[in-house]
C-alpha cells in the first residue's frame, strides 16, 4: 500500500483517553465522544507520503491533531468517524496535523511548531496559578534555532496562540514559531507549572 500526499497512521493505544489511574484504580473521566480534550493524540506512523521528503519514518510515534481520531454525531444523531478515517484502525493525516515525532527515543518538532512549558505564577496578588503568556522552550525548531531561540530559553508568546498537550506526563503548550514574541534572559528562579493531574494516565 502506498500514499501520495498523506500519512497513514493508527492510534498508539485507543482513539480516546477516557480513563486515568488513581491510587491503583482506573477512573473514568469522560463518556462523551464530543469532548476533544479526551481524544488521543498519540499515533504510530504506518506509511509516509511519497510526494515529499520527511524525516518522519514508518514506526515513529507522532503527536497529532485531535480531529484525526475524533468521532462525532451527524444531524440524525448517528455516530460518525472523522473524515480522516480510512479503514479498521488506520487514518489519513496531513503533514500539518503532525506536531511532534519521536526519533531515536527523542521528541522532535515537525514543520514550524514548537512546545513551551508554562511557569508558576509568582504574583501573590492573583489566584491564577500560571504565569500568563510566559514559558520555557521545551522543544524548539530549526527556524527558532536559526534566530538564537533554543530549548531552555525563557520566552513570551502571543495571546491565544497556545494549545495544550500532555507529553509523557508533562503539560506543554504547542504553538508556531511566529507566536514566540520575546526572548528573555533567565534569572534562574523560574518554576515550571505542571499540575499533578498531568501525571495521571
Amino acid at each position: 500500500m502506498k500514499s501520495i500526499y498523506r500519512f497513514l497512521i493508527k492510534p498508539k493505544k485507543e482513539r480516546y483517553n477516557n480513563t486515568i489511574e488513581l491510587n491503583g484504580q482506573e477512573l473514568i473521566i469522560n463518556t462523551r465522544i464530543e469532548t476533544f480534550e479526551s481524544v488521543s493524540k498519540n499515533a504510530i506512523v504506518e506509511i509516509v507520503p511519497e510526494a515529499f521528503k520527511t524525516k518522519i519514518k514508518p514506526g515513529d510515534e507522532v503527536i497529532v491533531h485531535h480531529n484525526v481520531f475524533r468521532r462525532f454525531y451527524d444531524m440524525k444523531g448517528k455516530e460518525k468517524n472523522s473524515a480522516s478515517f480510512f479503514k479498521d484502525d488506520l487514518f489519513f493525516c496531513d503533514i500539518e496535523q503532525i506536531y511532534l515525532y519521536k526519533s531515536n527515543n527523542s521528541w522532535k518538532t515537525n514543520l514550524n511548531y514548537c512546545f513551551v512549558k508554562p511557569l508558576k505564577n509568582d504574583n501573590k496578588m492573583t489566584l491564577e496559578k500560571e504565569k500568563p503568556l510566559k514559558g520555557i522552550i521545551k522543544y524548539s525548531n530549526d527556524k527558532l534555532s536559526s534566530n538564537g531561540i533554543k530549548s531552555g530559553d525563557l520566552i513570551t508568546f502571543t495571546p491565544n496562540s497556545e494549545f495544550e498537550f500532555i507529553i509523557e506526563g508533562e503539560r506543554l503548550y504547542c504553538m508556531k514559531s511566529n507566536d514566540i514574541a520575546i526572548r528573555h534572559e533567565r534569572k534562574g528562579n523560574e518554576e515550571e507549572y505542571n499540575p499533578s493531574w498531568a501525571h495521571c494516565g
